[in-house]
């Protein structure tokens, strides 16, 4: 069988074929269902690695109905570039890359979601930017209303067009809100929206019931946990989970000298940001099931500050969410203070 690599970009991408003969066949096609179809459907089934992308799911799908075996590999494995030359770097070579990785078996599987939590993760997306976008324009008009001699009450961003029409506004400062003014009803509404079909998907997801009721942790988070992870089989341990997450520190060890700096950030940017957030209301909650973790998080902040202090609830966060998805239960104070002792 066949040995492909494949380079895969947005318009352009970069194939490298070992045949059983021997022979290396390298071939430049544009990223699209039918040249993908014209240059690879006439081969004989083949084994076929591509890297994580954007682009990746689809395209690894479309060769699957070609009939080739397709892996989507973790580009962060850095043995399967381990023949790439670091001083000078071309999609040819890249692909060749991904050739000779697949021949050796040196690569790891990325793991490829199922399309019920690729959609969660897409609405979860689009509700995140609408919330973004929603946060800017209020920011905005905070600052011109501010500029003029006028305070904007703080509370819920819903409520801004209201505390602005209660303002004294002169003339000129009212045409210049009145873009974002017209704006902020129709991102309300979408926000809702997309706030009611992740109600819904709480109400018939079990595992997001459950974990919605740690401290800290309220729909969308715990939706997105679930979507993000997708499989709690796939890993071992809270620890696991925490680093897939980027909640761990880096490290730069060697010999007798240890030095760790700042959390790693990889994996899902959104999902850790939520996790940060959740932190922060365990640190601001007077719940009696969150004083536990509340407690905790007070020594450390004495001793490093409520930065710090609040990442390392999110770390924790993270590993009790997946003790609770891991067991089947819901959230029990005595875990956390276990946690806190360890």
């Amino acid at each position: 069988m066949e040995n492909i690599g494949l380079d895969l970009h947005q318009r352009e991408s970069q194939l490298c074929i070992l045949t059983d003969e021997g022979e290396v066949i390298d071939r430049r096609i544009r990223t699209t269902p039918e040249r993908l179809t014209a240059v690879l459907g006439p081969r004989a089934p083949a084994r076929i690695l591509l890297e994580a992308s954007t682009e990746s799911e689809w395209v690894a799908r479309h060769l699957e109905a070609l009939g080739h075996a397709v892996i989507v590999a973790d580009p962060n494995y850095a043995p399967m570039y381990a023949t790439r030359s670091g001083r000078v770097k071309t999609d040819r070579r890249d692909a060749r890359t991904l050739a000779e990785a697949l021949r050796l078996e040196a690569y790891r599987p990325a793991h490829r979601s199922g399309d019920a939590h690729r959609h969660v993760r897409a609405e979860l997306a689009v509700r995140d930017t609408l919330v973004r976008t929603r946060t800017r324009y209020v920011a905005l008009a905070k600052s011109l209303v501010r500029r003029d001699g006028f305070r904007l009450a703080s509370g819920a961003a819903e409520h801004t067009r209201a505390k602005l029409a209660a303002l004294p506004l002169p003339p000129t400062l009212t045409g210049e809100l009145a873009p974002l003014v017209a704006l902020l009803p129709a991102l309300d509404r979408e926000i809702a929206a997309a706030d009611a079909r992740l109600a819904q998907y709480l109400a018939g997801d079990p595992v997001v019931g459950r974990l919605a009721t740690a401290p800290g942790i309220g729909p969308v988070t715990a939706t997105a946990f679930v979507a993000t992870l997708d499989d709690i089989t796939r890993f071992a341990t809270a620890h696991q989970v925490e680093a897939y997450l980027g909640l761990v520190p880096s490290e730069r060890s060697s010999g007798e000298r240890q030095r760790r700096g700042r959390i790693t950030k990889a994996g899902n940017t959104r999902l850790r940001w939520l996790l940060v957030e959740a932190a922060w209301r365990v640190l601001r909650s007077s719940r009696a099931d969150a004083a536990p973790l509340r407690t905790w998080a007070e020594r450390i902040a004495l001793r490093r500050g409520k930065r710090i202090a609040a990442v390392a609830v999110a770390r924790r966060l993270a590993g009790v969410l997946y003790a609770m998805w891991r067991d089947g239960t819901g959230y029990q104070v005595r875990q956390s203070r276990e946690a806190a002792a360890a």
